[in-house]
């Protein structure tokens, strides 16, 4: 959660608080604050100058009809009320016929109307400070927390017709037009007709949390603390392991689909997130992982970035991309977004005040570039092994580009007549086809001078759950039928133990031990001078199975 954007929320409502208590004060002003209307000393407050002046009396009205929310609670005073009251404001006052008068007085006869032209309309032009216009740039945080600038007697393009009218507690500048409210990118998701199918599946993650240490004490009654002024700050538990969408301190580039392309891509989505009837509230596990695998590499903090034309990495692993491996498929980085076949080619921008969302009629991201991923189960992930029988094993370094991580699992028999097990667990699978795979290493890589060029024999298990949460086996056959695999001793050997093997039910985010594969030598006593019971293992490794044209 962004500090400094609570800091801002924190403050302002402090301020409403105290404002609705009506106090009253004097202020002093700097010299600079000169009544350019009148040309004399400040009288009468804020919202008593702005009542007088004709040309802003469709701007009053609605002061006067849009109630002040505190904690996403309406309150008895008006805007009207607040610009009369001791604390000090800068309004800037759109003239008559500038803006659609009886619209806003429309909404605001009902809760959420009323609660939205406070943000998008009364706030966007009052700011909780003293501002001066003059021939200088000054950016201006606004009351609902977006940014303003004013730059040479104009503000985000907006002719000042009227500058720096003083008043006891505050100064107001007369606009030629309303100000534009500016969309943040959560904002445009919810409000846009043709994202609002993703915004409304974002505000479903909309949580409130109260903050004690923000909120005015009064106790504690029976044991219990008692607030006179409860603070709450509104977060959203999704967006914020992904991008902070609604702060606008930040910058990002965000891409999705119009409203038919979102079905279509979240329908796919889902599929692969299904959990087995036993997981409690599979349902919503189901929606949510559903939406994160979709969100998280469509959104691009800016800051991050070293060259937005070349590549894009997405926020949730901009610090872990350069440590894959070498060899491996490198996820959540996207090269040349924006030329032919990037995931921004021909994407449409919406300029939000954080940053710039890209629409597309389709998703522009694959599965099998984003959540539909290849799994390792690497040899020396010893806390992977959760049971193993009649054998021994230690992890092993060495240097080789051809060898995952440079490490491997070396597996020892205890006694040379008998076959050893070891069971891996499988975490992460989706309920989608895999194909899997074992890497063997040749002997070599542990003794160059040893001439042993016996294979492996084995045989292999995979473990998981149906749809129903019952536990099931598939016993792996090589492509011929065979159910023992041999290793080629003579190179690393990448060995197909099964191909396109669909677990029912996924096991994302479960740490579930009933999914597992079991690797066991399976050498008679007769061939023991045929096959070594030593193995080396350098990765197990389910790869999401496609067909040609998916790949291309």
């Amino acid at each position: 959660m962004n500090l400094k954007k609570l800091g801002c929320t924190a403050f302002l409502i402090f301020s409403i608080s105290q404002s609705l208590n009506l106090l009253t004060a004097c202020s002093d002003w700097n010299d600079h604050y000169e009544n350019t209307a009148e040309g004399g000393a400040a009288s009468g407050t804020l919202w008593q100058q702005l009542k007088a002046n004709p040309q802003l009396s469709d701007f009053c009205e609605v002061l006067e009809q849009t109630k002040v929310y505190r904690m996403h609670k309406k309150t008895p005073v008006s805007y009207a009320d607040l610009l009369n009251s001791g604390q000090a404001f800068t309004v800037m006052a759109p003239v008559n016929n500038s803006f659609n008068k009886d619209s806003l007085l429309q909404l605001v006869q009902t809760v959420a109307g009323d609660s939205s032209v406070e943000k998008s309309f009364v706030q966007n032009h009052i700011v909780r400070s003293m501002v001066s216009s003059g021939p200088y740039s000054v950016r201006m945080l606004m009351m609902n927390l977006k940014y303003q600038d004013m730059v040479d007697g104009k503000v985000e393009g907006v002719p000042v017709t009227l500058a720096n009218n003083k008043t006891s507690n505050g100064v107001f500048h007369v606009l030629e037009r309303a100000l534009p409210y500016k969309y943040n990118l959560f904002e445009l998701f919810c409000d846009h007709p043709q994202l609002s199918v993703i915004g409304e599946k974002l505000r479903r993650f909309n949580e409130e949390v109260f903050d004690p240490d923000a909120s005015v004490s009064n106790g504690v009654v029976d044991g219990v603390p008692v607030y006179v002024d409860s603070v709450v700050y509104e977060r959203n538990r999704l967006l914020d392991a992904i991008g902070l969408l609604r702060d606008e301190d930040s910058l990002y580039y965000v891409v999705a689909p119009t409203t038919e392309g979102w079905n279509e891509a979240y329908n796919e989505a889902s599929q692969y997130f299904k959990y087995d009837e036993t997981i409690e509230k599979r349902d919503s596990l189901q929606q949510y992982h559903t939406l994160r695998a979709l969100m998280e590499d469509a959104v691009f903090n800016l800051t991050d970035q070293r060259s937005v034309k070349d590549s894009l990495i997405s926020v949730p692993y901009i610090h872990t991309v350069p440590n894959y491996s070498k060899g491996k498929k490198v996820y959540h980085v996207f090269h040349k977004p924006f030329e032919p076949g990037g995931i921004l080619d021909g994407a449409q921008p919406l300029l939000c005040s954080n940053g710039i969302l890209f629409t597309t009629p389709k998703w522009s991201l694959k599965p099998t570039d984003t959540y539909f991923k290849d799994i390792f189960i690497e040899g020396e992930d010893t806390y992977l092994i959760f049971d193993y029988d009649r054998c021994t094993y230690n992890v092993r370094t060495v240097t080789g580009d051809s060898i995952s991580n440079k490490k491997y699992l070396r597996i020892n028999y205890v006694n040379a007549t008998q076959n050893w097990t070891v069971n891996f667990q499988m975490n992460n699978t989706l309920s989608g086809s895999y194909d899997v795979y074992a890497i063997l290493l040749p002997k070599s890589v542990y003794d160059q001078d040893n001439a042993d060029l016996r294979p492996c024999k084995f045989k292999a298990t995979i473990n998981y759950m149906d749809e129903k949460g019952k536990a099931a086996e598939y016993a792996c056959q090589t492509e011929e039928g065979k159910s023992e695999f041999v290793s080629n001793p003579e190179r690393v050997d990448t060995i197909l133990l099964a191909r396109d093997f669909k677990f029912p039910a996924c096991n994302y985010g479960q740490s579930n031990m009933n999914y597992s594969i079991k690797i066991q030598s399976s050498i008679t006593a007769r061939q023991t001078s045929q096959y070594a019971r030593e193995m080396f293992l350098d990765c197990i490794y389910l790869r999401p199975h496609t067909s040609k044209s998916e790949e291309q």
